[in-house]
């Protein structure tokens, strides 16, 4: 269960689930625009005051983040670009 305020685990992992190629460009920007919120939202609360799910979940989408996905270093605007397919 995810803490108030954001998004679902459910939720997060069907989107995870689901291949990019399946989805429409309206369901890429929500996505990319729910995720951006969500990782704003796990950046205001402090990981101790977090449920424990949330706490561990969020300290893997951090690692992630920064490994996987440029972390700080890619804009919003270039995520949005991605989720469309425009950065090539």
């Amino acid at each position: 269960m995810s803490d108030a305020g954001r998004k679902d685990f459910a939720t997060k992992a069907k989107e995870e689930l689901v291949p990019d190629s399946t989805k429409s460009t309206q369901d890429k920007v929500k996505e990319t625009v729910t995720d951006t919120g969500d990782r704003v939202a796990r950046g205001f609360q402090t990981d101790d005051s977090k449920g424990g799910a949330q706490e561990t979940f969020d300290k893997a989408q951090r690692a992630s983040d920064n490994n996987a996905h440029g972390g700080a270093s890619n804009s919003i605007g270039d995520k949005v670009k991605n989720a469309l397919g425009m950065n090539n």
